[in-house]
């Protein structure tokens, strides 16, 4: 990306400045649909949860394939909430480098800087290290699929 307007002091190419700007509204909108997916996982588990606790009683009286069935169903759905999870998380990822290429060509470096503010702060009882929400949002689909295999164990047991 070598060319007129990319020197120390020159005025970046207004080209380059119009693809950043897109660049960084896409990764946006990839967060957003991470935020839409992750919201929708969330509501048809605890839906499914929801309704398991209703016929409890009834799921008790049936075979012990039909809760193992339901709980496969959950499991099932987590592991499709993780991988799309890690889905998102590679294609932000991959929009990042993007635009921290990119930004060599700009006077201001904002993504690289933010991140490498947020990683440099000391950690403390008060303030801990910068924990990337990505990281702790994909504990959740297996928290559930954990409270599927529960169930299908405890069913076992009963």
């Amino acid at each position: 990306m070598s060319g007129p307007g990319t020197g120390p002091g020159a005025a970046p190419d207004p080209r380059l400045l119009e693809l950043y700007t897109l660049g960084a509204e896409l990764a946006d909108r990839v967060s957003a649909r991470r935020a839409t997916a992750n919201s929708f996982f969330l509501t048809v588990q605890t839906t499914l949860i929801a309704v398991v606790g209703l016929i409890a009683p009834d799921l008790a009286a049936q075979a012990i394939w039909t809760s193992a069935v339901v709980a496969a169903a959950g499991v099932l759905l987590s592991c499709t909430w993780w991988l799309s999870l890690r889905s998102y998380r590679e294609l932000n990822g991959a929009k990042f480098q993007v635009l921290h290429a990119m930004e060599d060509h700009l006077p201001v470096q904002l993504f690289r800087d933010e991140w490498a503010v947020l990683h440099a702060r000391p950690s403390s009882w008060r303030s801990p290290r910068y924990s990337e929400l990505g990281r702790m949002e994909r504990w959740v689909p297996w928290v559930f699929a954990l409270l599927w295999i529960g169930l299908t164990v405890s069913r076992t047991q009963a």
